[in-house]
């Protein structure tokens, strides 16, 4: 009788240690994702041996319940040991192996800040109907948003930012209405942004600066009620500034510099007491600044620099609660600088290159 406890013991241990290897399938996906990339210095790969993935493989994690691969997460820039006991962050070379779409039970898939790597985005990446996270900073990849990322509707996180990718923010990217983080900056994006950009309900940091994009703000961001956080800088964008973005109850960061906006600077983003970094220089903006500071406004950065403003520097701006970092340089500014705070803690370069500006900092009145 001895021999049937011994078989249970058997085949429970045979169940648990398939539930936890991963599937061969799973195992030569990595195996063909790893081939793709070389590793020049910090021998990462060096784990990615045996026939269990899910245990010891270097940023592979895996269900402990159904033994499915549902994480890779490869960072170049952490402070993992093997970054620290080499000195140095993470290079790869190589390009992102379409095999890698064959884990379709990934809910992760971070691969960055490697630097060299090259080539596109798979277009197969959205397939991985369970992915959550896709993190792809600071590589070297090209060619374009796959059109059709719309289909991973289960998405959180997109990150792409600091790459060469090219072309136009997809249309179906506005279906992602669980998408909470989209960044984008610092790649070759052009076109406009899609005029329905505010059916990403979810969304509270949208970062898109540093590309090429053209025409005007979409009023639809407007109606992003959890929006914390718009970086539309660096690019093209022309036209006038909605009025409603000031009247954004949680946005808090909004840099629109070095674009080409015109027209007049709306007095709801300097009376939104939920603003603390506004940056609107290099633009095109004209008109005076609106006298609408309170008491309760609280600047840590307010940037009207290089524009076309004219007029006194408003009085309410002496009233605010705290300005930080104030740069109103290079306008058509006239009058007397207000005395008092903010104002006795700023150097001459926040009021430069005006028209007829007077009082400390700058010449006597």
């Amino acid at each position: 009788m001895a021999f049937f406890p011994l078989l249970v013991v058997t085949l429970i241990l045979a169940v648990t240690s398939a539930v936890n290897s991963g599937s061969p399938s799973e195992r030569a996906a990595l195996l063909a994702f790893r081939a793709a990339l070389t590793d020049p210095y910090l021998g990462i790969f060096n784990s990615w041996n045996g026939s269990d993935c899910c245990l010891n493989w270097y940023g592979v994690h895996c269900d402990p319940t159904t033994g499915r691969i549902t994480d890779i997460n490869l960072r170049g820039e952490s402070q993992d040991p093997i970054f620290l006991k080499a000195g140095r962050s993470g290079y790869l070379k190589g390009t992102i192996s379409p095999e890698i779409c064959s884990i379709d039970s990934l809910t992760s898939l971070v691969i960055a800040d490697w630097k060299g790597i090259s080539g596109e985005i798979p277009s197969c990446i959205t397939s991985l109907s369970s992915l959550r996270i896709l993190d792809l900073i600071g590589n070297s990849l090209t060619g374009e948003i796959p059109a059709d990322i719309g289909k991973l509707q289960s998405l959180a996180i997109l990150n792409l930012a600091y790459n060469a990718i090219s072309g136009k923010i997809p249309a179906s990217i506005v279906t992602l209405t669980g998408l909470r983080h989209l960044d984008l900056r610092n790649n070759q994006l052009s076109g406009e942004l899609p005029s329905d950009f505010g059916n990403l309900r979810m969304l509270s940091r949208a970062l898109l600066g540093q590309n090429q994009l053209t025409g005007p703000i979409p009023t639809s961001i407007c109606n992003l009620k959890l929006l914390a956080d718009l970086d539309l800088s660096m690019n093209r964008i022309s036209g006038s500034i909605p009025d409603q973005l000031g009247k954004m109850r949680v946005l808090s960061t909004l840099t629109l510099d070095s674009n080409s906006l015109s027209g007049q600077i709306p007095s709801s983003l300097l009376s939104n007491r939920d603003m603390g970094i506004l940056n609107l220089s290099r633009n095109s903006l004209e008109g005076s600044i609106p006298n609408t500071f309170g008491s309760k406004s609280y600047f840590m950065v307010l940037d009207l620099s290089y524009n076309k403003l004219s007029g006194l520097i408003p009085v309410s701006l002496s009233s605010s609660k705290f300005v930080g970092h104030l740069d109103l340089s290079n306008n058509h500014l006239c009058g007397t600088i207000p005395i008092g705070s903010p104002f006795d803690h700023l150097d001459a370069p926040s009021f430069s290159n005006n028209d007829c500006l007077c009082g400390n900092p700058l010449r006597t009145c």
